[in-house]
């Protein structure tokens, strides 16, 4: 009963943050698995990667039927990341347990405070201005760092390429989370499979609780997101980011 408590609390955590901002599952699971089941790191990643697998499906879909999904562009970016995606969840199962995840906390944290004191108000006129080589060169620079951290911190690189893409490249804030949530589809699926081959299968039972959480809380997020105007979305997403970014600091430390 605890386990099913603790990964359905976190599953709603990680599906709010999926369907507001693109964020990975790996953010708020992975830290409540380690703090209050004790489970091994690795093997809480590898959880946390399978939840934003199909989370992220429904997302993008979502986001895709409102239009607010960049597929061509988001192609470029997500076969960077997937090739380094492999190389990143290589390299983490060398990363001693305490080193894993914080990064990803953190960024919540900050990226929240971001939204709410500079909202992002990019239009999709804006983001057609820009030149195609440039925003080409820029995809694959930023699909080389995304695939990395994904597989290395087990992040999903959810929120650096929500940050890239609307900093970097200028991306209004729903085709950004649209088109983040459709790459992290990808490269869950790719980190996942990675942390299963490597490590083993996890704990079927808590894989089943936290998949099933996440995907019903990222579906009402995502409709819930599509509907809202660009301030309102900003101000959501800040919020809901900020507060489970301080939240698994909390339960962290």
């Amino acid at each position: 009963m605890f386990q099913f408590l603790i990964c359905f609390v976190a599953g709603i955590g990680a599906g709010l943050g999926t369907g507001f901002a693109g964020m990975s599952a790996a953010a708020v699971i992975s830290p409540m698995l380690i703090t209050f089941l004790g489970m091994p790191a690795y093997e809480a990643v590898g959880i946390a990667l399978a939840s934003d697998v199909l989370a992220s499906a429904v997302s993008a879909y979502t986001y895709g039927k409102n239009k607010n999904l960049d597929i061509r562009n988001g192609l470029v970016m997500m076969v960077m990341v997937l090739l380094f995606t492999l190389f990143g969840s290589w390299a983490a199962s060398f990363v001693p347990n305490a080193t894993m995840g914080n990064f990803s906390v953190f960024m919540t944290l900050l990226l929240g405070i971001k939204f709410i004191v500079k909202p992002v108000m990019a239009t999709k006129e804006s983001m057609e201005a820009a030149s195609g080589r440039k925003r080409l060169i820029q995809s694959i620079i930023s699909g080389i760092v995304i695939g990395f951290i994904c597989g290395f911190v087990g992040a999903g690189g959810g929120m650096m390429m929500l940050l890239l893409l609307t900093s970097v490249l200028g991306y209004e804030l729903k085709t950004a989370v649209g088109t983040s949530v459709f790459i992290m589809a990808f490269t869950a699926f790719t980190g996942a499979a990675s942390h299963f081959a490597i490590g083993g299968m996890p704990d079927l039972w808590c894989l089943a609780f936290c998949v099933a959480s996440t995907l019903l809380w990222a579906r009402i997020a995502a409709k819930f997101a599509n509907k809202a105007s660009a301030a309102v979305l900003n101000r959501v997403t800040g919020v809901v980011l900020a507060v489970l970014g301080s939240a698994v600091l909390l339960f962290s430390y």
